[in-house]
């Protein structure tokens, strides 16, 4: 296995959002910090995925695009702009993938039923096995986080260490 992991639209504008988006980010950024510090720890990926969409104000230069601070993502990891909710479609990222070797992606981010499962669903059609991080997805809906959890496999922050050990 050659892992790597996506964090997904954590991004300033999102925090500015209603209060159940703020608290639902807020939850998430240990577990995602974890699961960062995992894979630098072993020299695997980090990739993060930013949404494009200038009529929102998300492009670079614009406050809302970039990561929060608090949040472990530098400028050294792997950057990838998408426009759609599938981070997969019309991106580098297929290609930044399979050119690093990775064949199973891990997922944490924003929005669980949305760019996430999205991203999920478009690295399964891509021939990578994919597994979301439990605690690790944000939503303004914790039932919508259920259920994608529910109907996705699923691996918690700590059982994440144990299968990068091996």
């Amino acid at each position: 296995m050659k892992p790597a992991l996506l964090v997904i639209d954590y991004q300033k504008a999102f925090l500015s959002g209603d209060p159940q988006t703020v608290q639902s980010l807020e939850q998430t950024k240990a577990y995602i910090n974890s699961a960062i510090e995992l894979f630098r720890e072993r020299n695997l990926p980090v990739v993060c995925v930013q949404h494009f969409s200038p009529k929102d104000g998300l492009a670079p230069g614009n406050p809302g695009y970039d990561t929060p601070e608090g949040l472990k993502i530098l400028p050294a990891d792997i950057h990838v702009q998408k426009e759609h909710g599938n981070s997969f479609h019309q991106t580098k990222l297929y290609q930044v993938l399979k050119d690093l070797g990775v064949d199973t992606i891990f997922l944490a981010g924003f929005r669980a039923e949305y760019c996430v499962l999205s991203t999920y669903r478009g690295a399964q059609d891509e021939g990578f096995a994919a597994i979301m991080i439990r605690n690790a997805l944000a939503s303004p809906s914790h039932e919508n986080i259920r259920f994608v959890e529910c109907i996705s496999d699923v691996i918690s922050v700590s059982n994440l260490k144990y299968v990068l050990n091996k």
